[in-house]
């Protein structure tokens, strides 16, 4: 099916000359014209750029960098052919011309400006920033798939700037070189398939060796496909699993058992065993650091209880496992609970770690007191939440439930600075807490998603 061009925005074709003073929470030049805050993509601070005006708005305006004078010292070359501001750009990555290291201060900024200007705290030290290797990181990642009839067959990518559109890639510099191999042979695997237009994504994921692509399907396979599938699977080397509905109808293509997938931690001797469609850090070098970093902060000694809330498979359990008496996971999820168990008896841990399920988006202060009944003591917390952030689960530990034990310390893992300075407000403002440290994670190079860390412990 061919794609309906329906740019997100309206081009309105003016172009003005204008000063970039600094750079926004998504990486574009920030300057003014006329009383009004402009967004420019592409510019950076001091440069001179002329810009074409993208969207309109009463108080500010977004455009695109069509031509840039005095560059930056920031500025580099973008590695990636397919990364720009070019008609058709992947938009994959938004960040590659700015240099890596400067992205990462970048980050910490936006972390900073956004702990203020959202939850009105501070954190008394900034930690050093979590990085890890800038190019070939991703283990795992979503293509969009589209037929494409004007443009010869398949497309197998991210979705252009700005755009509902794929773009047209041959290689990506984010993933494993396998794989950005693998692009080129998938368009001309899903071309010879009957239901070439009834495949939407394919979900990448990496664990280890193993290298496994879900096809999402519409409607069954034929035979013809399936050998097909097959065929291109043991040429590869990479498992083929087929998704008919949601995540959990994902299954190998054939009934032989499927090949491994773990993530490893080999500084705690721990490989986590998941599924394709499970969640997992799509950079496996940062999250070993994050997780050894975390345990540094966290301190469990070895008489002490750690609550670790959204455990998910168990990537800061098991090792806090290691370190400490006890750790209890808490878990929204029955499936990733038992997954979670499951790994703990591989690792030789279910003596030292409990898990239960849990809404955590519903969580009172009678379950704290609860929790804090069976275990006796909870000394130290570990909290790691979806984008939505923690807010039920900060607002028990901030009131008097905590009372008049509370936990020496909380280590706070967020994927949204927005809702963790939130979170941080209610725990300072409310629960008498102190903020003392927080830091940015680079999870994703090149692209302005900002992970962060942050330490709460009790006011003296």
């Amino acid at each position: 099916m061919a794609q309906q061009r329906q740019p997100k925005f309206q081009v309105r074709g003016e172009r003005f000359e204008v000063q970039v003073e600094s750079l926004d929470q998504e990486g574009r030049g920030v300057a003014h014209r006329d009383g009004k805050a402009v967004f420019i993509e592409g510019a950076l601070p001091g440069e001179t750029a002329v810009y074409e005006v993208l969207r309109q708005k009463a108080r500010y305006e977004s455009g695109r960098a069509i031509e840039i004078s005095h560059e930056s010292a920031l500025r580099v070359v973008p590695r990636c052919p397919h990364a720009g501001l070019h008609v058709g750009a992947c938009g994959g990555c938004s960040m590659q011309h700015i240099d890596a290291r400067a992205q990462v201060a970048l980050k910490q900024r936006v972390l900073e400006d956004t702990l203020w200007h959202v939850g009105r705290v501070r954190p008394q030290m900034m930690l050093r920033p979590v990085v890890g290797p800038a190019w070939n990181y991703r283990h795992r990642a979503r293509f969009t798939v589209r037929y494409v009839a004007k443009k010869g067959g398949v497309l197998v990518g991210f979705h252009e700037r700005a755009s509902s559109y794929v773009a047209d890639i041959h290689q990506c510099e984010v993933v494993p070189r396998k794989v950005s191999d693998l692009l080129l042979p998938l368009r001309d695997l899903i071309s010879s398939l009957t239901l070439r237009e009834r495949l939407p994504q394919i979900e990448l994921a990496i664990g280890g060796a193993t290298i496994v692509l879900v096809f999402r399907v519409l409607q069954p396979p034929s035979a013809a496909d399936c050998a097909l599938l097959r065929g291109f699977g043991r040429a590869h080397s990479v498992g083929m699993w087929l998704q008919p509905a949601g995540p959990e109808t994902a299954a190998p293509l054939d009934l032989e058992p499927p090949q491994p997938l773990e993530l490893p931690l080999p500084e705690f001797g721990i490989a986590l065993p998941f599924s394709p469609t499970d969640f997992t850090q799509v950079n496996h070098r940062v999250n070993e650091v994050l997780v050894s970093r975390v345990l540094r902060l966290l301190a469990p000694g070895p008489t002490e209880t750690v609550a670790d809330f959204f455990c998910g498979l168990g990537n800061f359990t098991l090792p806090l496992a290691t370190r400490a008496r006890k750790v209890i996971g808490v878990e929204g999820s029955a499936p990733l609970v038992e997954r979670a168990r499951a790994a703990a008896a591989l690792n030789s841990l279910t003596d030292r770690t409990e898990f239960e399920t849990r809404n955590l988006f519903e969580f009172t202060s009678d379950d704290w007191r609860a929790l804090v009944g069976r275990a006796g003591a909870i000394d130290k917390v570990l909290i790691d939440p979806p984008r939505e952030g923690a807010l039920a689960l900060v607002q028990a530990l901030a009131g008097t439930a905590c009372a008049p034990r509370r936990p020496e310390r909380v280590v706070y893992v967020s994927c949204n600075p927005a809702t963790l300075a939130r979170d941080c407000n209610v725990m300072v403002s409310d629960g008498g807490w102190t903020l003392r440290a927080a830091g940015v994670v680079n999870m994703f190079p090149h692209t302005s998603h900002v992970e962060s860390i942050a330490v709460l412990e009790p006011a003296a």
